[in-house]
């Protein structure tokens, strides 16, 4: 029988493995040949700094350099100035990686490095020198150039020998996002569409293009050049998700009562999203086609209008913004094909839009995950101290690195048990290379023959996804101990020493993480509705502009982080009723009237803002956890918003708010039939 095991080796699995093992025996003898005192410190930093994609190598590796130099600049202010008082200075040590891990959970771009490596780069530097003051800027000046070793001597050999560019691989999911959002589209239009298992993917797939994305300025490949489009594409693909939503939701709403050349408009849509020609020979003429019978079929807001009336116009409307986003999608992607530098004019305007914010952060978790560092810091310094151990500082090392590792998981106890197990699991073949194989040899090319069996076929398993986890916790087990000890006096009294003072810091960031950081998966999901509930009713009560992009990026964010999440909770009722996607159009329509309502200057502009402070008081009701359905004194205030505004001469900013607030009625009251609106016209006083 056939087991994982035996599975056979991919050619770039074995590439992978022979490029990570040369960055670190480059970097190995480096450190050997300046005479550093932790050469393996090196070797260590060359795998964590090894991945398969080269511009994700080399994007990390600016940032880990400038956080090593800052974790370093901050050892040498701390240590001289509180070497009297071993107490303030290993709680100095511990406030400045708590601090540090706060503020890189609040960035989830390569930046976020900078920071995750000036917090543990003070631990591995601070914690050791504590015990010996004088020494620091040796001790850091030797650990700095042992990790910039690493970092470059891995970046170079990613970079240059056969590099697996981020390019291609990126541009690959892009299609398929594209193909898939196609797809979801034509189901749509037709009434075909199933759950919400494809939106909840494409959210997923678009946020995991943003961060390969990221990458992308640092690749080795041609497509770097297309950065500005590439991320033009991808905000204009976000809006496809909550777009083809509200079209499936008004199609059923209307289901029955569409004209007939509505019907005919949306087979030819159909085809033209499929690829077809439409009433045109080209594709341009095709676009030009839709997009003049949408304007033709649209109905004139007036006097009376009622919310069928307002639905199908929210309808065509939606449709001319699903033609506009399908056809720039195409011509950025046949722009990213030819490769040119320059856009065409219609596309710049596109491509200088700047989402920013465009990740779900929460601020609240990052410094509870803080605090639950410099607690398990704060643990282990206390044990270190009062008993005087004198490998007390590797553990308070170990306790630093890893509540740092794992700190934007949910649950970061699973992934630091993991590495405490095959961390014990590594102890005889660390054992074997320290006390049998390293002094048995006399030369640097014996040494890499030594050390090539195990390493080469650990590196194997760390480019499989399935066992990257366990392969990276033994191979780390292995280098980590060997990096622990001055291989000038290593022992085995030593070694023992500082391979229970390893242990004893990884269990205490694990028993720390457990207590007070570990948190399930159906709370995150609730944490995270809560948050997208708590910024919609903040956008009820804006005084300034809405930005464009920021929310719709955002929630499109918190919707994939939402759906690993609800597959993990299992069957939970209040979940079960969610839907961050209703959510997200929610907040669009608000914004939307937002906007909208400072441009009417009319009788309807009470109304609308009467409107917005029932639903914002609606949803700061379920960001409190007091759920329910909307008040029913909602659905007065908007047929009474309605009427007003179909009373206000004709205005581009009348017309959105009434489609506005047509997709808001349908999100918050979506079983709702057409009614017309009762007359309502009366001022709003203060």
């Amino acid at each position: 029988m056939k087991t994982p095991a035996l599975k056979l080796v991919s050619l770039n699995e074995a590439l992978f493995s022979v490029k990570a093992f040369a960055a670190a025996m480059a970097a190995l003898y480096i450190a050997f040949s300046m005479g550093l005192p932790r050469p393996f410190w090196a070797m260590a930093t060359a795998y964590i700094v090894s991945g398969p994609l080269s511009g994700a190598v080399r994007s990390k590796a600016v940032f880990r350099v400038a956080g090593t130099v800052l974790g370093c600049a901050g050892a040498i202010a701390l240590v001289p100035a509180l070497a009297d008082s071993p107490e303030l200075l290993t709680l100095a040590l511990g406030l400045w990686v708590a601090v540090c891990l706060f503020i890189s959970l609040l960035d989830r771009t390569p930046r976020s490095y900078l920071f995750m490596l000036a917090g543990y780069t003070i631990g591995l530097i601070g914690f050791p020198a504590a015990t010996d003051p004088s020494a620091i800027f040796d001790t850091g000046l030797a650990r700095v150039e042992e990790i910039l070793i690493g970092i470059l001597c891995a970046t170079v050999v990613h970079s240059v020998v056969f590099p697996q560019s981020v390019g291609p691989a990126l541009l690959g999911r892009l299609d398929a996002t594209l193909r898939d959002a196609e797809r979801w589209t034509r189901e749509a239009l037709s009434g075909k569409a199933e759950s919400g298992g494809d939106r909840q993917k494409l959210a997923r797939d678009i946020t995991e293009l943003r961060v390969m994305a990221t990458h992308l300025p640092y690749d080795t490949s041609e497509v770097r050049w297309m950065t500005r489009a590439v991320r033009a594409m991808q905000d204009r693909m976000a809006y496809l998700l909550p777009l083809t939503a509200g079209i499936e939701d008004r199609l059923d709403a209307l289901r029955g009562q569409l004209p007939a050349e509505v019907s005919a408009l949306l087979a030819d849509l159909d085809r033209w999203v499929g690829g077809e020609s439409v009433e045109g020979d080209d594709a341009e003429g095709g676009v030009d086609h839709l997009r003049a019978e949408i304007a033709r079929l649209s109905p004139a807001i007036g006097g009376g209008t009622g919310w069928k009336e307002a639905t199908l116009l929210n309808l065509l409307t939606r449709l001319r913004s699903l033609v506009d986003i399908h056809q720039d999608c195409r011509d950025l992607r046949a722009h990213i094909r030819d490769g040119k530098s320059s856009l065409p004019e219609r596309l710049d305007p596109l491509t200088r839009r700047r989402s920013r914010d465009v990740f779900h952060l929460d601020a609240g978790m990052a410094l509870w995950s803080g605090f639950a560092a410099l607690l398990g810091i704060a643990v282990v310094c206390a044990f270190w101290i009062g008993t005087g151990w004198s490998s007390g500082s590797a553990a308070a090392m170990m306790t630093a690195v890893f509540c740092c590792f794992f700190a934007s998981l949910d649950d970061p106890a699973p992934g630091i048990r993991l590495f405490l197990v095959f961390t014990l699991l590594s102890v005889p073949l660390a054992a074997f290379y320290l006390l049998v194989v390293l002094p048995s040899f006399d030369s640097f090319p014996m040494l890499v023959l030594g050390l090539a069996p195990t390493f080469l076929a650990l590196g194997v398993f760390v480019a499989r996804p399935a066992t990257m986890g366990k392969a990276m916790a033994l191979l780390m087990g292995v280098v980590g101990s060997l990096s622990l000890l001055d291989l000038g006096t290593g022992d085995f009294a030593s070694f023992l020493n500082s391979t229970v003072a390893q242990v004893v810091g990884i269990a205490t960031a694990l028993l720390v993480t457990q207590l007070c950081r570990s948190v399930g998966a159906a709370w995150s999901a609730r944490r995270l509705l809560r948050a997208g509930w708590s910024e919609i009713a903040a956008m009820t009560a804006a005084r300034s502009g809405i930005p464009v992009g920021s929310f719709e990026n955002r929630m499109l964010d918190r919707v994939g982080l939402l759906s690993s999440r609800l597959a993990l909770a299992g069957p939970q009722q209040d979940l079960a009723a969610a839907d961050a996607v209703n959510d997200l159009r929610v907040g669009l329509n608000v914004a939307e009237l937002q906007r909208a309502r400072r441009a009417l200057g009319g009788p309807a502009a009470p109304h609308v803002a009467r409107l917005l402070g029932a639903v914002g008081q609606h949803f700061r009701g379920l960001s409190s956890r007091r759920l329910g359905t909307p008040p029913a004194e909602v659905l007065p205030m908007m047929d009474a918003a309605l009427s007003n505004l179909s009373a206000e001469p004709w205005s581009a900013e009348r017309d959105r708010a009434v489609i506005a607030l047509a997709g808001l009625r349908r999100a918050l009251f979506p079983h709702l039939t057409f009614a017309a609106p009762e007359s309502s016209r009366e001022a709003v006083t203060a």
